[in-house]
């Protein structure tokens, strides 16, 4: 149990956020896969969910805790080829696209939800893009409403919903949005 400030017992579980490490990797594929059988995130499983995690130019990843055990994964990065976020970002504010930093990878298990662990990461990943002069961004598939509601219930604007080619026989809706000024 923890103990409140003013004394009072706590009886929410204890939560953390770190920094990922290259041995927290293992992990978050497991968890990513509880996630995936769920939810369907990521759409198109990847052959290498441990490379998916760590690919493109990341500014720094990070992993949360429940009562002990790591159950969810964020990531902020600059923005890469299929990130529309950072160009609407840009189109609006006159801004070129190297401002913004792209948060994504964002999952948490389906066993540790409610416990706010989604806005822990999605905080981290903020506050990081902000220390680096960076405009906090993202993508969504428009299908995800779970995540959708998480990131308006947390002050995320919607700019815009594109539909954007996946491959040649899958065409996805994609909601971008800006974090809150």
């Amino acid at each position: 149990m923890n103990i409140e400030s003013s004394g009072v017992p706590d009886e929410r579980p204890s939560r953390w956020v770190r920094q990922r490490t290259d041995g927290d990797v293992d992990e978050c594929v497991r968890v990513l896969a509880e996630v995936h059988a769920r939810d369907g995130y990521p759409v198109n499983w990847p052959d290498q969910p441990g490379e998916w995690l760590s690919r493109g130019p990341l500014l720094g990843s990070w992993v949360a805790g429940l009562e002990g055990g790591l159950v969810g994964h964020v990531s902020l990065s600059q923005g890469g080829e299929g990130d529309l976020a950072p160009t609407l970002w840009s189109e609006r504010n006159g801004a070129t696209r190297g401002m913004t930093a792209v948060v994504s990878r964002l999952f948490v298990a389906p066993q540790a939800r409610g416990h706010r662990i989604g806005a822990l990461l999605i905080g981290q990943a903020v506050e990081e893009a902000r220390r680096r002069g960076l405009y906090p961004v993202l993508d969504v598939v428009a299908s995800d409403a779970a995540a959708a509601a998480l990131y308006e219930r947390l002050g995320w604007k919607l700019m815009a919903t594109v539909e954007q080619q996946w491959s040649a026989h899958q065409t996805v809706a994609i909601r971008c949005y800006a974090a809150p000024s």
